[in-house]
Protein backbone atom coordinates (compact mmCIF):
# COMPACT_ATOMS: atom_id res chain seq x y z
CA UNK A 1 0.00 0.00 0.00
CA UNK A 2 0.91 3.89 0.43
CA UNK A 3 0.04 5.31 3.46
CA UNK A 4 1.97 8.60 3.40
CA UNK A 5 4.31 10.52 0.74
CA UNK A 6 6.33 13.49 0.50
CA UNK A 7 6.32 16.67 -2.30
CA UNK A 8 9.14 19.10 -1.16
CA UNK A 9 9.95 19.67 -4.95
CA UNK A 10 9.82 23.23 -6.11
CA UNK A 11 6.82 24.12 -7.93
CA UNK A 12 8.49 25.39 -11.15
CA UNK A 13 10.29 22.31 -10.95
CA UNK A 14 6.79 20.22 -10.81
CA UNK A 15 5.88 22.73 -13.52
CA UNK A 16 8.54 21.97 -16.12
CA UNK A 17 8.60 18.08 -15.12
CA UNK A 18 4.23 17.24 -15.91
CA UNK A 19 4.33 20.23 -18.59
CA UNK A 20 2.10 22.37 -17.20
CA UNK A 21 0.57 25.94 -18.39
CA UNK A 22 0.94 27.15 -14.87
CA UNK A 23 1.64 26.04 -11.65
CA UNK A 24 0.47 27.18 -8.50
CA UNK A 25 2.53 28.19 -5.65
CA UNK A 26 2.30 25.11 -2.52
CA UNK A 27 4.48 24.39 1.08
CA UNK A 28 6.70 21.77 0.75
CA UNK A 29 5.54 18.46 2.63
CA UNK A 30 7.34 15.88 4.19
CA UNK A 31 4.46 13.70 5.60
CA UNK A 32 1.82 13.60 3.46
CA UNK A 33 -1.45 11.97 5.44
CA UNK A 34 -4.79 10.32 3.87
CA UNK A 35 -7.18 12.23 3.87
CA UNK A 36 -4.86 15.45 4.05
CA UNK A 37 -5.26 17.40 0.33
CA UNK A 38 -2.78 16.73 -2.29
CA UNK A 39 -1.94 17.60 -5.74
CA UNK A 40 -2.76 16.24 -9.01
CA UNK A 41 -2.37 16.56 -12.69
CA UNK A 42 -5.27 15.64 -14.64
CA UNK A 43 -7.06 16.29 -18.30
CA UNK A 44 -10.69 17.06 -18.48
CA UNK A 45 -11.97 17.19 -22.50
CA UNK A 46 -10.04 16.15 -25.14
CA UNK A 47 -7.88 18.66 -26.64
CA UNK A 48 -7.35 20.37 -22.95
CA UNK A 49 -4.27 21.22 -21.10
CA UNK A 50 -2.63 19.58 -17.77
CA UNK A 51 -3.95 21.64 -15.01
CA UNK A 52 -2.68 21.12 -11.66
CA UNK A 53 -5.47 20.47 -8.99
CA UNK A 54 -5.80 19.61 -5.30
CA UNK A 55 -7.80 16.86 -3.85
CA UNK A 56 -8.55 14.94 -0.70
CA UNK A 57 -6.85 11.77 -0.32
CA UNK A 58 -9.40 9.38 0.22
CA UNK A 59 -11.91 8.36 -2.39
CA UNK A 60 -15.39 9.32 -2.26
CA UNK A 61 -17.01 7.36 -4.51
CA UNK A 62 -19.81 9.36 -6.26
CA UNK A 63 -22.70 6.72 -4.15
CA UNK A 64 -21.29 7.26 -1.09
CA UNK A 65 -23.71 7.98 2.04
CA UNK A 66 -20.68 10.28 3.96
CA UNK A 67 -17.51 11.36 3.32
CA UNK A 68 -16.24 8.82 6.04
CA UNK A 69 -15.48 5.90 3.78
CA UNK A 70 -12.84 7.97 1.42
CA UNK A 71 -10.55 7.42 4.78
CA UNK A 72 -10.42 3.77 3.91
CA UNK A 73 -10.13 4.41 -0.20
CA UNK A 74 -6.67 5.93 0.28
CA UNK A 75 -5.31 2.59 -2.25
CA UNK A 76 -7.04 1.13 -5.04
CA UNK A 77 -5.40 -2.70 -5.80
CA UNK A 78 -4.49 -2.33 -9.56
CA UNK A 79 -5.86 -6.18 -10.67
CA UNK A 80 -9.29 -5.59 -9.41
CA UNK A 81 -9.79 -1.50 -10.04
CA UNK A 82 -11.43 -1.89 -13.26
CA UNK A 83 -13.66 -4.20 -11.18
CA UNK A 84 -14.76 -2.70 -7.93
CA UNK A 85 -17.79 -0.68 -7.52
CA UNK A 86 -16.11 2.47 -5.85
CA UNK A 87 -13.33 2.40 -8.68
CA UNK A 88 -14.52 1.11 -12.20
CA UNK A 89 -15.70 4.43 -13.53
CA UNK A 90 -13.30 6.64 -12.21
CA UNK A 91 -10.78 3.82 -14.24
CA UNK A 92 -13.45 4.45 -17.40
CA UNK A 93 -13.34 8.15 -16.79
CA UNK A 94 -11.16 10.09 -14.58
CA UNK A 95 -7.69 9.13 -13.97
CA UNK A 96 -4.86 11.63 -12.83
CA UNK A 97 -1.47 11.76 -11.43
CA UNK A 98 -0.85 12.28 -7.88
CA UNK A 99 2.37 13.97 -7.76
CA UNK A 100 5.01 13.53 -5.27
CA UNK A 101 8.59 12.60 -5.26
CA UNK A 102 8.87 9.88 -2.02
CA UNK A 103 6.68 7.91 0.40
CA UNK A 104 7.13 5.80 3.51
CA UNK A 105 6.42 2.51 4.08
CA UNK A 106 6.97 0.75 7.32
CA UNK A 107 9.20 -2.68 7.53
CA UNK A 108 8.30 -4.88 9.87
CA UNK A 109 11.58 -6.19 12.34
CA UNK A 110 11.53 -8.48 15.20
CA UNK A 111 11.98 -5.41 17.76
CA UNK A 112 9.02 -3.08 15.75
CA UNK A 113 8.20 -1.49 12.74
CA UNK A 114 10.86 0.59 10.79
CA UNK A 115 10.05 3.06 8.94
CA UNK A 116 11.48 3.21 5.89
CA UNK A 117 12.06 6.39 2.86
CA UNK A 118 11.42 5.19 -0.77
CA UNK A 119 12.55 7.46 -4.06
CA UNK A 120 14.00 7.75 -7.23
CA UNK A 121 17.61 7.32 -7.55
CA UNK A 122 17.44 10.70 -9.61
CA UNK A 123 15.75 12.81 -7.38
CA UNK A 124 13.40 15.11 -8.17
CA UNK A 125 9.30 14.40 -8.88
CA UNK A 126 7.58 11.63 -10.32
CA UNK A 127 3.81 10.33 -10.37
CA UNK A 128 1.64 7.89 -9.02
CA UNK A 129 -1.40 6.49 -11.09
CA UNK A 130 -4.37 7.96 -9.57
CA UNK A 131 -8.18 8.02 -9.66
CA UNK A 132 -10.39 10.93 -8.89
CA UNK A 133 -14.00 11.28 -7.78
CA UNK A 134 -16.41 14.24 -7.13
CA UNK A 135 -18.55 13.76 -4.90
CA UNK A 136 -21.38 15.72 -3.42
CA UNK A 137 -21.59 16.84 -0.23
CA UNK A 138 -24.58 18.06 1.44
CA UNK A 139 -22.85 20.27 3.73
CA UNK A 140 -19.45 21.50 2.04
CA UNK A 141 -21.04 21.10 -1.87
CA UNK A 142 -18.80 18.98 -3.87
CA UNK A 143 -15.85 17.50 -3.12
CA UNK A 144 -12.71 16.48 -5.17
CA UNK A 145 -11.10 13.27 -3.79
CA UNK A 146 -8.23 11.05 -5.24
CA UNK A 147 -7.08 7.63 -4.55
CA UNK A 148 -3.59 5.86 -5.36
CA UNK A 149 -3.01 2.52 -7.34
CA UNK A 150 -1.19 -0.11 -6.16
CA UNK A 151 0.90 -3.26 -7.69
CA UNK A 152 3.18 -5.69 -6.88
CA UNK A 153 6.61 -4.75 -5.34
CA UNK A 154 9.69 -4.66 -6.86
CA UNK A 155 12.91 -6.55 -5.52
CA UNK A 156 13.42 -3.29 -3.49
CA UNK A 157 10.54 -3.08 -1.78
CA UNK A 158 9.48 -6.87 -1.34
CA UNK A 159 11.40 -6.98 1.52
CA UNK A 160 9.87 -3.94 3.20
CA UNK A 161 6.07 -4.37 2.30
CA UNK A 162 3.78 -6.71 0.22
CA UNK A 163 2.38 -3.78 -1.89
CA UNK A 164 3.66 -0.81 -3.63
CA UNK A 165 2.11 2.42 -5.43
CA UNK A 166 2.16 2.57 -9.31
CA UNK A 167 4.92 5.13 -10.10
CA UNK A 168 4.09 5.54 -13.96
CA UNK A 169 6.94 6.43 -16.32
CA UNK A 170 6.81 9.41 -17.62
CA UNK A 171 6.81 8.94 -21.83
CA UNK A 172 3.00 6.98 -21.03
CA UNK A 173 1.35 10.17 -18.59
CA UNK A 174 -0.42 11.04 -21.88
CA UNK A 175 -2.17 7.65 -22.61
CA UNK A 176 -2.85 7.58 -18.56
CA UNK A 177 -4.06 10.80 -18.78
CA UNK A 178 -6.25 10.30 -22.25
CA UNK A 179 -10.02 11.11 -21.25
CA UNK A 180 -10.81 9.55 -24.68
CA UNK A 181 -9.31 5.96 -23.82
CA UNK A 182 -12.71 4.23 -22.15
CA UNK A 183 -10.89 0.91 -22.63
CA UNK A 184 -9.37 -0.56 -19.42
CA UNK A 185 -7.67 -3.67 -20.08
CA UNK A 186 -5.48 -1.41 -22.03
CA UNK A 187 -4.52 0.68 -19.13
CA UNK A 188 -3.39 -2.35 -16.69
CA UNK A 189 -0.42 -3.19 -18.19
CA UNK A 190 0.52 0.56 -17.26
CA UNK A 191 0.54 -1.12 -13.36
CA UNK A 192 3.93 -2.86 -14.11
CA UNK A 193 5.77 -2.58 -10.71
CA UNK A 194 8.88 0.72 -11.13
CA UNK A 195 12.21 -0.83 -11.83
CA UNK A 196 13.86 -1.32 -9.01
CA UNK A 197 17.43 -0.07 -10.05
CA UNK A 198 16.10 3.47 -10.40
CA UNK A 199 14.66 3.62 -6.87
CA UNK A 200 16.35 3.74 -3.07
CA UNK A 201 15.34 2.69 -0.01
CA UNK A 202 16.97 4.09 3.54
CA UNK A 203 15.89 3.94 7.03
CA UNK A 204 14.35 7.14 8.71
CA UNK A 205 13.18 7.81 12.28
CA UNK A 206 9.97 7.42 14.05
CA UNK A 207 9.39 11.03 14.01
CA UNK A 208 7.35 10.19 10.69
CA UNK A 209 5.11 8.10 12.48
CA UNK A 210 3.15 10.83 13.65
CA UNK A 211 1.29 12.71 10.92
CA UNK A 212 1.01 16.20 12.80
CA UNK A 213 4.97 16.17 12.32
CA UNK A 214 5.73 17.66 8.82
CA UNK A 215 9.12 18.97 8.71
CA UNK A 216 12.60 17.55 6.94
CA UNK A 217 13.14 15.73 10.54
CA UNK A 218 11.01 13.10 8.86
CA UNK A 219 12.93 11.81 5.71
CA UNK A 220 16.25 11.98 6.79
CA UNK A 221 18.41 8.84 6.92
CA UNK A 222 19.52 7.55 10.12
Amino acid sequence: MCGRFTLVAEPEEIGEYFDLPSTPEFAPRYNIAPTQTVPVVLVEGSNAARTLRFFRWGLIPSWAKDASIGARMINARGETAAEKPAFRSAMKHRRCLIVADGFYEWKKLPRGKQPMYIRMKEGGPFAFAGLWERWQSPDEGPIESCTIITTIPNDLLRPIHDRMPVILPRERYDVWLDPDQKKTELLTPLFAPCEARNMEAFAVSTHVNRPSNDDSKCNEPV
